[in-house]
């Protein structure tokens, strides 16, 4: 698979989880726990292979090292809101605004990463380059997703 389809597709699976977080109220204490667990679950893996192996490898080009550079400071303001997130009742009243706050940052992520960051990727990479980085990438999500299954 394409490293950048891989990473789009993650992208609409992401959306889709957060616009289900964003719509639920404090009353609905079960679904917004399996709703973050499964996004703490997916969002630990997407930022695994872009860590690891993706941002890595585009960070060697020159035109793309500064937004390599800001994806991973991105990432890490999300992992403090996330944290924060799991410490707080799903029932407390200020659960749903950090939950939008994260939201709002996941989504200007994705933006910049399907905008800037892919288009660079594109230029930079030949198509052999993205399916081998894409397989590496497939890999690796799937054991990030099956250790955190077992840590359940």
């Amino acid at each position: 698979m394409n490293a950048i389809t891989l990473l789009e597709d993650d992208h609409k699976e992401l959306k889709t989880l957060l616009e289900k977080g964003d719509d639920t109220t404090e009353r609905a204490v079960k679904t917004r726990a399996a709703l973050l667990q499964e996004i703490a679950a997916k969002l630990t893996a997407h930022e695994k292979i872009e860590e690891d192996i993706f941002y890595p490898a585009l960070k060697q080009h020159p035109k793309a090292r500064e937004i390599v550079l800001e994806g991973y400071q991105e990432h890490h303001v999300v992992d403090l809101i996330m944290a924060e997130l799991k410490d707080t009742a799903e029932d407390d009243e200020r659960w749903a605004a950090k939950f939008s706050v994260m939201k709002e940052n996941i989504e200007h992520h994705i933006e910049e990463e399907e905008g800037d960051m892919f288009k660079t990727a594109r230029a930079v990479f030949t198509s052999q380059e993205l399916e081998e980085l894409g397989t590496r990438m497939e890999q690796m999500k799937g054991e990030v997703l099956t250790a955190h299954l077992a840590r359940r």
